[in-house]
């Protein structure tokens, strides 16, 4: 239905990285629960990869600050620009997560506020790469559309696109790819109204 405005979206994000990061940067980490759990599945300083990162500044910046090494990857030169500037002992790649193969597992896989922006198949398509990057035991976190169906936001004035698959269709896919679904809950109220979803590897 929206495949031009899905095809838009890196574009969109490198033109308007700055906007983005300003913005990103006068918000709380009302992330850090979701985070805390998240980290409740890793080994101490477990690795963790943050696809479609942006500038890593909260969620990223919050777990390097813990101790987690964190590799980065984001469609946007500019995003990954930020990235380094500000953390530069850290791996950041400038890459679409969809073609995503870095041949190397991790303990924890964050996908927030970024996945959601793949059309349908693309999303289908993302698990393969989650199980591949994905160590023994991994966490896997990402958040989605509480209903199947897509939607248009807009971000500095332009189209932002989203989609969701239908919840019973992601734990089909976790499963598939052998995780297990650990907390799901859709439109989180003390999380600006996020679906999320929190996996393991098995």
């Amino acid at each position: 239905m929206a495949s031009k405005e899905a095809e838009a979206i890196i574009d969109l994000y490198q033109r308007k990285a700055r906007d983005w990061i300003e913005s990103r940067a006068r918000t709380k980490l009302i992330e850090k629960p979701w985070l805390d759990r998240f980290r409740l599945l890793l080994p101490p300083a477990g690795q963790i990869l943050d696809l479609g990162c942006g500038s890593a500044v909260p969620m990223a910046a919050y777990l390097i600050e813990l101790g987690h090494p964190v590799t980065g990857v984001d469609s946007s030169p500019a995003m990954i620009e930020a990235c380094r500037e500000h953390f530069p002992k850290q791996e950041w790649i400038v890459a679409d997560m969809r073609k995503l193969a870095l041949r190397r597992q991790f303990s924890g896989i964050l996908a927030w506020d970024s996945f959601f922006h793949l059309s349908y198949g693309d999303q289908r398509r993302m698990f393969p790469v989650f199980r591949e990057h994905a160590a023994r035991d991994a966490a896997l976190m990402f958040t989605s559309g509480p209903v199947h169906g897509e939607a248009i936001g807009d971000f500095a004035g332009e189209p932002l696109y989203h989609a969701s698959l239908d919840p019973a269709e992601y734990r089909s896919l976790l499963d598939q790819s052998g995780f297990r679904v650990v907390s799901h809950i859709a439109e989180d109220p003390d999380c600006g109204g996020h679906t999320i979803w929190l996996a393991q590897r098995i």
